[in-house]
C-alpha cells in the first residue's frame, strides 16, 4: 500500500483522526481515577467496586485488543476503527446515564468492546500509511498529543467532580468521537492488506478474555474472602488453564490473532515484556497517587488532577523529541533510561508520609512526579516505533493491538493484584497498631471491617469523638504504609522494563529486521 509523508495534508488528516479518537479511549483511564471519590459516594459504592469499574473496562480492552487489531489487517483498518469509535460512544453516553453501580460496570464494558476496535486502529492506520522514515516521529506526535488530552483528563475530571458533575467525563466523549468518524469518513482512505487470511480466531478470542476475567475476580475476591477461599481458588485455576489453551490455540492455529511466530524477534519479545512491567508500575501507581492525594493528604479533586501538569508539560516537549531520537539513532538507549527514570520517580513518590496538603506540593510529590514523567515522556514515543518497527507492515494491526493488549492486561493485573495487596498491606498495619487504641473487642472489629475502604475507611458510628478521631488519623497511617509498599512495588517494575531493554532491544532489528 502507498504511504504518505507525515506533512502532506493526507497525512495530517490522519494524524488528527487517530489522536482524537485515541484520546478519548485515553483519558477515561486517568480521568476516571481523580473522580473515583465522587463515583462512589453519588453511587454509594464499595472499595471492591471502585476496582471493578476501572478493571470491567480495562479487562475488555485487554481481552479483545488482540482480535480488534486482527480484524483491521483483514477486513480494513479504517472501517474497523470506525466501528469502535461508534460503540466507544454509545457505550459513554450509556455511563453517564447509568443509574447505579450495576449499570456502570456493564456499560464500561461496552466502552472497553469499542475501545479494543479503536486503539489498535489508530496506530495501524499510522503504521501503514505514513512514510517509513517519518514512522517514529509521527508515533511520537501520537504519543505527545495523546499523552497531553490523556494527562490533562485528570484536570478536567477533578474540575467536573469538585463541580458535581462526574457523568460529563464520559458524555464529553460523544462529541469527540462523532467529528473523528466524520474526518475518517470523508478524508482518509481504507488501509486493508489483501494477502491476509480473513478467517476470524473466536476460539483465541474467547479463551483469552475468559481467562482474564477469571484471574481478575479471583483477585478482586481476595480482599473480601481472604486468599484461602475456594472462589479465589477456582477462579485463578480457571484463569491460567484457559490462559495456557490461548497459547495453545495460537500455535495450532492457522490464523491466530496473536502470531507466536512474531515473538522469534528477540526485540519484539523484549519491547512487550518491558511494556508489561512499565505499565504494570504506571497504572498501580497513578491509582494509588490520585487516591492518596484525595482520600488522605486533603487534596480536592481538582488539585488532585492538576498535580500532574509537570507530567503533561514534559510530554508536550520531550516525547516528539524522542521519537525524533529513536529514528535516528535507534530506541535501545532510550527504552533502558526512560524506564529506569520512570522508576526512580514512582520510588520517590513512595517515601511520601503525611503531608499539610497541598501548600507542601512542591516540596513533597513534585520532584517524584517530574522524575516519573521525565523517565515516561523517553519511553512512550520509542517503545510504540520498536514494536511497530519489528514487525513487517501487514502485521501492524496485530503488533499494534498486541502492545497495547499488553499495556492493558498490565493495567488490569495491577489494579487486581496491588489493589488485592493494598487491602493486605492496610489490614496488616491496621492490626498491629490498633491494640494501642483502648477499644471495646466489637468496636475493634467493626475498625477493621472497614480495611476494604482503604483511604475512604470511616470509623464506625458508636464511638465517641476522640476515639473516631484516633481511628481516623490510624486510616490514613495504614492508607500511607500500604500506598508505600504499592509504589515502590511499582518503581521496581519500571526498572525490570529497563532490563528487557537491556537484555534483548536491538537498534539493528527495528531497523532491518521485519519477520513475516
Amino acid at each position: 500500500m502507498a504511504t504518505v509523508p507525515l506533512s502532506s495534508a493526507a497525512g495530517r488528516w490522519i494524524m488528527i483522526s487517530a489522536i482524537m479518537a485515541s484520546a478519548m479511549a485515553f483519558i477515561d483511564g486517568t480521568a476516571l481515577n481523580v473522580v473515583l471519590p465522587s463515583i462512589q459516594k453519588s453511587m454509594h459504592a464499595s472499595g471492591t467496586d471502585l476496582f471493578w469499574i476501572l478493571n470491567a473496562y480495562l479487562l475488555m480492552l485487554a481481552a479483545l485488543m488482540l482480535i480488534g487489531g486482527s480484524l483491521g489487517d483483514r477486513l480494513g483498518r479504517k472501517r474497523v476503527f470506525v466501528a469502535g469509535i461508534l460503540i466507544f460512544i454509545a457505550g459513554s453516553a450509556a455511563c453517564g446515564i447509568a443509574g447505579d453501580v450495576t449499570l456502570l460496570i456493564l456499560f464500561r464494558m461496552l466502552q472497553g468492546i469499542g475501545g479494543a476496535l479503536m486503539i489498535p486502529g489508530s496506530l495501524s492506520l499510522i503504521s501503514s500509511s505514513i512514510h517509513e522514515k517519518e514512522r517514529g516521529k509521527a508515533i511520537g506526535t501520537w504519543s505527545a498529543f495523546t499523552t497531553v488530552v490523556t494527562i490533562g483528563g485528570p484536570v478536567l475530571g477533578g474540575a467536573l467532580a469538585d463541580a458535581g458533575y462526574w457523568r460529563y467525563i464520559f458524555f464529553i466523549n460523544v462529541p469527540i468521537g462523532i467529528v473523528a468518524v466524520l474526518i475518517l469518513w470523508r478524508k482518509v482512505n481504507e488501509s486493508i492488506d489483501d494477502t491476509q487470511d480473513k478467517t476470524l480466531d473466536f476460539a483465541g478470542a474467547f479463551s483469552i478474555a475468559a481467562g482474564l476475567a477469571a484471574v481478575t475476580f479471583g483477585f478482586l475476591r481476595i480482599p473480601d474472602t481472604g486468599f484461602n477461599n475456594w472462589q479465589v481458588y477456582l477462579s485463578l485455576s480457571l484463569g491460567i488453564l484457559l490462559l495456557i489453551i490461548f497459547i495453545i490455540i495460537e500455535r495450532r492455529s492457522p490464523h491466530p490473532m496473536m502470531p507466536l511466530s512474531l515473538f522469534k524477534n528477540m526485540t519484539f519479545s523484549g519491547a512487550n515484556l518491558l511494556t508489561f512491567f512499565l505499565y504494570a508500575g504506571l497504572s498501580a501507581g497513578m491509582l494509588f497517587l490520585s487516591l492518596n492525594l484525595v482520600q488522605v493528604q486533603g487534596y480536592d479533586q481538582l488539585q488532585s488532577g492538576l498535580t500532574f501538569l509537570p507530567f503533561t508539560i514534559l510530554m508536550v516537549l520531550v516525547a516528539r523529541f524522542a521519537g525524533t531520537l529513536a529514528d535516528k539513532y535507534g530506541p535501545r538507549l532510550l527504552l533502558t533510561i526512560g524506564p529506569a527514570i520512570a522508576g526512580t520517580g514512582l520510588l520517590l513518590l513512595s517515601f511520601i508520609k503525611q503531608t499539610p496538603g497541598p501548600s507542601a506540593y512542591f516540596t513533597t510529590f513534585f520532584p517524584g512526579i517530574v522524575v516519573f514523567g521525565l523517565g515516561m515522556s523517553f519511553t512512550v514515543a520509542p517503545l510504540t516505533a520498536t514494536v511497530m518497527g519489528a514487525v513487517s507492515d501487514h502485521y501492524s494491526g496485530t503488533a499494534s493491538g498486541i502492545n497495547n493488549a499488553l499495556s492493558r492486561i498490565a493495567g488490569v493485573f495491577a489494579n487486581a493484584i496491588f489493589g488485592a495487596m493494598a487491602v493486605l498491606f492496610f489490614a496488616g498495619f491496621l492490626q498491629k497498631e490498633l491494640p494501642a487504641l483502648s477499644l471495646k473487642e466489637q468496636d475493634r472489629k467493626e475498625v477493621v471491617q472497614q480495611t476494604a475502604e482503604l483511604g475512604n475507611a470511616r470509623p464506625p458510628a458508636v464511638l465517641n469523638e476522640e476515639e473516631s478521631k484516633k481511628v481516623r488519623q490510624l486510616y490514613h497511617d495504614s492508607f500511607i504504609d500500604a500506598y508505600g509498599k504499592i509504589m515502590r512495588i511499582s518503581g521496581i517494575l519500571g526498572f525490570l522494563g529497563a532490563l528487557m531493554a537491556v537484555l534483548f532491544v536491538r537498534n539493528s532489528a527495528v531497523a532491518t529486521s521485519k519477520p513475516d
